[in-house]
């Protein structure tokens, strides 16, 4: 029997994500980000659908690539205003008992120490529905906010984020026993603390020694997301992911991606099903076909040219400014996001897109593939789409929020579960319980050496 379909949602704490210009339809609400009730609301509606998580981007620094300045991202709201995705969850989580949380954060700007007890206190909180999307960043302007002239070098920031995990996992793996915590009113003793251990780490990026300052929380290491999907980036996922997302707008591009992230799971001396793999899509909905390709007309609209590719600018480090709308996208090497760049040039030398095409693609859910139907012919193509790439799920993208993700919940939902494609309802425990039957990381996932 065919495996259950796994759907994120995937959302910004800011304004359209990537959906640049659709902020401006009469229906969408993803204006209100700075207020309390619309993460609540969207939180409930992803409950309902009984989606595994909420995926939430972050990216420090401003799209500043196009036109050499951040003018057109703030005119335009390219992720621009931004607030910190971490301040949202225990709210959700308090209006919410199942609904997973996933968070991107820099480790570049974060210094594992404090870092690694708001990750625990996030695990607490939430109850163990906690994950971590790890990024090592991608923008200069980044870099410069934080008093550097510009970002480390794209491979050299794993090298970096390698040693940044054993610190963290020491943290929390290894620091404090599982039975330290006594809670003993009778006695008087809280913490046994001859089980309460020092970390000591002396390396190239990174000097500690302390204790962790939280008691172990539900999963101790949260459920770790990745996104790499550059030769070095496979490398790290293979060591350190339990889930990646990807982004790509064919499952020509997607599949290679996904055979090779999981062979380097082999390479790591891991089991390469261990790793749960999201694809980006953005699903249109009606209750019917032709009313779902009204509302993408409709939606479509809404697509601002100059918005997009401030956008594309930003995760590629190419100013788009500089081209022709009719000019051929020719591949870059830089030290920005270097998926975004392949996804639109080498990545399938069958296809050739112009600055236009870009443009108008990413116009509507960034880079990845739009479904467009009713129920029926929109889970048709998710089926296939998981089979042609051997994805686990989708990270879904949105048009309009709420409305993409409420579509979900109600029209597609059904449909999958009619199928049999989709969970009746979610698994007790923890976020990683939930996904993958275990609460703890095992061996060979090196977090599991650090245990005392």
């Amino acid at each position: 029997m065919a495996a259950d379909i796994r759907l994120n949602a995937f959302a910004m704490n800011c304004v359209g994500h990537q959906s640049p210009g659709l902020w401006r339809h009469p229906r969408d609400r993803s204006s209100d980000y700075n207020r309390l009730p619309y993460w609540l609301d969207l939180a409930k509606t992803l409950e309902r659908g009984r989606f595994d998580g909420l995926f939430l981007a972050d990216v420090l620094g401003v799209y500043d690539v196009y036109g050499g300045n951040p003018d057109a991202a703030l005119r335009h709201a390219i992720q621009v205003p931004v607030n910190d995705p971490m301040m949202l969850v225990s709210a959700m989580a308090a209006v919410t008992e199942h609904l997973g949380f996933g968070v991107t954060c820099t480790l570049s700007y974060e210094p594992p120490y404090p870092f690694a007890r708001r990750m625990s206190t996030l695990d607490h909180l939430t109850e163990g529905r906690i994950g971590w999307n790890i990024v090592t960043g991608y923008l200069d302007s980044a870099a410069r906010g934080m008093g550097k002239e510009r970002q480390t070098g794209h491979d050299d920031r794993y090298d970096v984020a390698d040693e940044y995990m054993e610190v963290v996992y020491k943290l929390w793996e290894g620091s404090w026993e599982d039975d330290a915590v006594k809670r003993d009113r009778a006695s008087g003793i809280f913490t046994d603390p001859t089980k309460v251990h020092r970390v000591s780490h002396h390396g190239e990026n990174y000097q500690l020694d302390a204790i962790h300052l939280s008691e172990p929380s539900p999963q101790r290491t949260p459920v770790l997301y990745q996104a790499g999907t550059s030769p070095r980036g496979r490398v790290f996922a293979g060591r350190h992911a339990e889930c990646v997302f990807m982004s790509g707008p064919s499952a020509k591009i997607i599949a290679p991606r996904v055979a090779a992230i999981r062979q380097a799971a082999v390479e790591a001396g891991r089991d390469g099903r261990d790793i749960v793999i999201f694809s980006i899509a953005t699903v249109v909905l009606g209750e019917t076909d032709a009313e779902a390709e009204a509302k993408f007309a409709d939606y479509r609209r809404y697509i601002d040219h100059e918005a997009s590719l401030t956008l594309m600018s930003g995760w590629t480090g190419v100013d788009f400014s500089t081209y022709d709308l009719d000019q051929q996208v020719r591949h870059v090497l830089n030290d920005a996001g270097r998926s975004a760049m392949d996804n639109v040039t080498r990545a399938d030398p069958d296809r050739v897109w112009t600055v236009r095409e870009v443009a108008e693609h990413v116009g509507i859910g960034g880079i990845g593939p739009v479904f467009v139907g009713g129920p029926a012919k929109v889970a048709d193509a998710i089926e296939s789409w998981i089979e042609q790439t051997g994805v686990d799920g989708l990270n879904l993208a949105f048009a309009l929020s709420p409305e993409s993700f409420a579509d979900v919940a109600d029209m597609l939902v059904p449909e999958l579960t009619r199928r049999g494609r989709y969970k009746q309802a979610y698994q007790p425990g923890t976020l990683r319980e939930k996904m993958f039957g275990r609460a703890r990381l095992a061996a060979p996932h090196p977090a599991a050496s650090y245990r005392p």
